[in-house]
């Protein structure tokens, strides 16, 4: 699979890639539980491979429709993992502004990487990491989102972070932050994140045989765009400028170009 070479690609697989599932009120369902299934099928053909859910407190987790889990760890564990990832739905509106968040977030060590489905990519926008980097968010409205009261997510995201160079790729790979476009994007990013982890394409297309996923899988496998300046995972990225409001007009998207082809 083709990539820019400057990609900080993992050159061996990572032993243990272990993945750090954020959940919230009204965490939209598949955003979440998309990627953790892709984890959890990966772990019959590597069980060292291990994804677990992280709440800012160890209680029950209402997402949305009532669907309750109960997270493995607090943010007080302070958990290891190679990658954290924050889902979209509507509570996002309230975690854009949760500064325990953005404080977990801004400590975690530089080598993890920071990833998100759907809206989870306002949190990054809101906190200024997107600044001057492409990325992504759900593209397809809801009825209230298609109205005069709405926006939809990704122009949204365009008002949250302005600085943030727009995509509609279904995955964004900006380095050290990887964002997916809407809901059932979840699972491309966990395909991803394994790649991501070192993990070959025979191995991943292995998993998606598995999931009966291999005719989605190989419709999605070329729209990833990659960063032509990614953000390194071994260092912090440089101070943002100033956080937007949502109250910020909405600026023209700056065009990106067509990712390169990827081979089969």
């Amino acid at each position: 699979m083709n990539r820019p070479a400057n990609l900080p690609m993992m050159s061996q697989r990572k032993r243990g890639f272990r993945l750090g599932v954020y959940v919230f009120k009204d965490a939209e369902i598949v955003d979440f539980t998309a990627p953790h299934g892709v984890f959890s099928v990966a772990r019959r053909f590597d069980p060292e491979l291990d994804v677990f859910l992280i709440a800012d407190a160890m209680r029950p987790v209402q997402a949305q429709a009532g669907f309750t889990v109960l997270p493995n760890y607090s943010f007080a564990d302070q958990p290891a993992m190679d990658a954290f990832l924050i889902p979209g739905g509507a509570g996002t509106r309230q975690e854009t502004w949760n500064t325990r968040l953005h404080d977990y977030i801004d400590a975690l060590p530089a080598t993890c990487l920071l990833t998100s489905v759907c809206t989870g990519s306002w949190i990054y926008g809101h906190m200024g990491l997107l600044d001057g980097i492409p990325a992504t968010n759900r593209k397809e409205p809801d009825r209230l989102e298609a109205s005069h009261l709405g926006k939809v997510p990704i122009d949204r995201l365009a008002e949250i972070a302005p600085a943030c160079r727009i995509s509609r790729a279904r995955v964004v790979d900006a380095g050290r932050i990887v964002t997916a476009g809407g809901i059932a994007s979840g699972m491309e990013l966990g395909f991803h994140l394994l790649r991501r982890a070192g993990y070959d394409e025979g191995f991943i297309r292995e998993v998606a045989r598995c999931m009966e996923y291999t005719a989605a899988y190989d419709t999605y496998a070329h729209d990833i765009e990659y960063a032509p300046n990614p953000v390194p995972c071994h260092a912090k990225p440089e101070s943002p400028s100033p956080q937007s409001t949502l109250s910020q007009s909405v600026p023209q998207p700056v065009p990106l170009s067509q990712p390169a082809p990827l081979s089969q």
